[in-house]
């Protein structure tokens, strides 16, 4: 999950579809994991925080809030992702393993 929110903070503009193609991604994982056993219960619900901070950023982003506070939320979605990895140690590469190349 740490990847996702890099990778999005390394984007040039954050914008609302862009983000969403996000939470919608991580739903879609964090469901598959979930259902085939390779994270826990726990761990999907953790993670829930991080997409919703994501679904809260891209909210903003439709709202019109400035690119600035858009990061900053992200910034802060890092922070927590970083800690759910160290909580659930290989969350963000199970997660990552799903993404298409």
């Amino acid at each position: 999950m740490r990847t996702c929110v890099d990778e999005l903070l390394a984007l040039p503009h954050l914008n609302g579809p862009r983000l969403k193609q996000e939470v919608d991604f991580l739903a879609n994982r964090l469901e598959e994991l979930r259902l085939n056993r390779r994270i826990s219960n726990d761990a999907y619900l953790d993670a829930g925080a991080v997409q919703g901070a994501i679904a809260l950023a891209a909210n903003m982003a439709d709202m019109g809030v400035s690119q600035h506070e858009v990061q900053q939320t992200l910034r802060s979605t890092l922070s927590r992702a970083k800690r759910l990895e160290t909580k659930h140690p290989g969350l963000n590469w199970a997660v990552e393993s799903g993404r298409a190349s």
